[in-house]
């Protein structure tokens, strides 16, 4: 698969669980997953027989605060010497098409579009020139985030770690270069956020270097990159798309928390 550009999902098909490539509009099921050894199988779905699932289920997110110029400059913050890093749960993934769930505790939640990295083997202490072969591909994530939250508490850990606060997907694209991609969100359609990652301060190949350096990173892991300007708050009903240049387009809605 390495040197070919595929699209990576996880789905479920009935209540069986599977990884699969997307080939035009059919799955090809995958038998092993894209982590380890795997072959694809003659076996297919239709894409609209099945659930896309979040394409990978992280150990842990390691998220980027202040990345892109242009959102450093709108929240008046100078930019950092190094990587801004904080962290998200993996109890905080959902997948396209899954409600974000909008906490009773907070009063604003905010929509953050971002460009993912996603690791495909264990990455410790990596020299930039090598990071390419522990990366798998790349996909679209949304950082949610309790601004209000993050305002009073000082520091992010419940801002941005609640159940469903980090949508992924649709899929995971590989051999696709993240140095200039298109970067954008649309909150009920309109959109919010417009930039490329060629205005990431700190690059995705960077990132997994520095972070790697600080922990290991494990097959599945993410790294979301930071978001551009234009953050700004969503509401229970809201539609919130993150579409980045070269993979897709990644489609929630917001929900009340249940009582």
């Amino acid at each position: 698969m390495k040197g070919e550009k595929v699209k990576i999902v996880r789905y479920q098909d009935g209540k069986t669980i599977k990884w699969g490539v997307i080939e035009e509009n059919m799955i090809r099921e995958m038998d092993g997953n894209p982590f380890e050894h795997f072959h694809l199988t003659f076996k297919s779905n239709k894409a609209e027989e099945v659930r896309l699932l979040s394409p990978c289920l992280p150990s842990k997110i390691v998220a980027l605060g202040l990345n892109y110029r242009d959102h450093a400059e709108e929240v008046k913050m100078k930019l950092p010497e190094e990587p801004l890093l904080f962290m998200k749960p993996g109890t905080s993934v959902i997948g396209p098409g899954e409600g974000i769930v909008y906490p009773r505790m907070s009063k604003q939640v905010d929509y953050e579009a971002e460009l993912a990295v996603v690791i495909r083997k264990a990455a410790k202490a990596i020299p930039e020139e090598k990071v390419a072969d522990y990366i798998l591909g790349y996909t679209c994530l949304n950082d949610v985030t309790a601004r209000d939250l993050q305002s009073k508490d000082k520091q992010w850990t419940r801002a941005k770690g609640f159940d469903t606060f980090a949508p992924i997907g649709p899929w995971i694209v590989t051999d696709i270069d993240p140095h200039q991609l298109e970067i954008s969100s649309y909150l009920n359609g309109e959109r919010r956020q417009r930039s490329n990652t060629k205005n990431l301060i700190f690059g995705p190949h960077q990132l997994v270097s520095f972070i790697s350096h600080i922990m290991t990173l494990l097959p599945g892991d993410v790294i979301a990159t930071g978001t551009p300007s234009g953050i700004g708050p969503m509401a229970i009903g809201d539609r919130i798309d993150v579409v980045v240049e070269g993979i897709g387009a990644l489609s929630n809605i917001v929900i009340a928390e249940e009582e």
